[in-house]
């Protein structure tokens, strides 16, 4: 901790620019920050940031340069049809027509700060501004996120998880319906990914990838039929969050697996089941955009900044541009299901 806090003040220096042990410290009075401390720090906002960031690796990267305006066209084409007609010899074919799509969207600028004075930065043990920038990649990252998560999870694609009584199963249509018995099992692990398949949507580095609460998780791991068929096949390439895979899906948890609080059947009263999306994933179902250079910005702004006379305030915040659209429906698929970990639970 000595060390971490000796590195902070050759950073930021003393209120009244004492010399320190090792050589001269900046004050917090210099204009701005030196571009190694913007460096640095911008680097640890990255760091804690982007191991947040699930739903969107999986999706597909639309960049925009910079001074573009702040919205994109995303370009897709519908997939290529089979073709086994015979061609005749020394005759060329006729030319085809490609389907091609575009969506226009803004991207969203969201952001957060928070405030610091000159007393908690001198006063407290940890160096104030490593922390909070530390504190705030992991939000970034999660908002992020959660932005593109609930584009995702919106699509059309639906599999229902069936009720469970007396050896038999009642097939929902609906999520009012789904009572605590709903949850989701191998099976319809194997259905989502026939459906994927059924309709050739490409696999994400050779297979499909499914995104679980750890409520539902839990569940899962439960049974004897994940126990039996769960394995690992390339544990050097596991991603975060990982668990296993079956068949051809690699199954991760995440808390950003999206909740529907209280939309299921009735506990009891006005009680109700909470629905747990569980998204299977196939390759370039939808894309992720974001400006070039504005991302994900880290702002600090020292003691002295601004309309503060006594340098008595700093702040410290990020702002970042994203966009998520879904692009081929047909290439992600939701599982809806109850949980018996977390009945209940709230809206994520």
């Amino acid at each position: 901790m000595e060390i971490i806090f000796k590195k902070f003040l050759q950073m930021f220096g003393t209120v009244n620019g004492n010399i320190g042990a090792d050589g001269p410290l900046n004050v917090t009075t210099d204009t701005g920050m030196t571009p190694e401390m913007k460096t640095f720090y911008k680097t640890e906002l990255l760091q804690f940031a982007e191991p947040e960031l699930l739903f969107e690796r999986f999706g597909k990267k639309v960049p925009i340069p910079q001074h573009n305006g702040n919205s994109v066209e995303i370009r897709y084409m519908d997939p290529l049809p089979v073709t086994t007609t015979d061609l005749t010899e020394g005759v060329t074919p006729a030319g085809n027509l490609v389907t091609f799509h575009a969506i226009n969207e803004s991207l969203h600028q969201i952001g957060y700060w928070v405030g610091y004075s000159d007393k908690l930065q001198w006063e407290t043990v940890d160096p104030v501004i490593a922390e909070i920038t530390k504190a705030e990649g992991r939000q970034a990252g999660k908002s992020i996120d959660t932005l593109v998560r609930d584009v995702v999870s919106a699509g059309s694609n639906v599999l229902y998880a069936p009720n469970y009584a007396a050896g038999a199963y009642t097939e929902n249509t609906a999520r009012g319906t789904m009572d605590g018995t709903a949850m989701l099992t191998i099976d319809l692990l194997f259905q989502a990914a026939a459906i994927l398949q059924g309709q050739d949507a490409p696999p994400i580095d050779g297979e499909y990838v499914a995104i679980v609460h750890p409520y539902v998780a839990c569940d899962l791991k439960k049974s004897t039929a994940w126990q039996d068929l769960q394995r690992y096949v390339h544990p050097e390439k596991i991603y975060k969050g990982e668990i296993g895979s079956v068949g051809n899906i690699r199954v991760i948890e995440n808390t950003r697996a999206k909740i529907v609080a209280g939309a299921g059947a009735t506990i009891s009263g006005s009680d109700k089941y909470s629905i747990y999306c569980t998204m299977v994933l196939g390759a370039d179902a939808y894309a992720v955009s974001e400006l070039e250079g504005a991302g994900l910005e880290h702002i600090v702004k020292p003691l002295g900044s601004g309309d503060d006379p006594l340098n008595q305030r700093g702040t410290i915040g990020w702002k970042a541009m994203r966009l998520a659209k879904r692009l081929i429906e047909q290439y992600m698929v939701r599982i809806e299901t109850t949980s018996a970990t977390m009945p209940k639970a709230a809206a994520n």
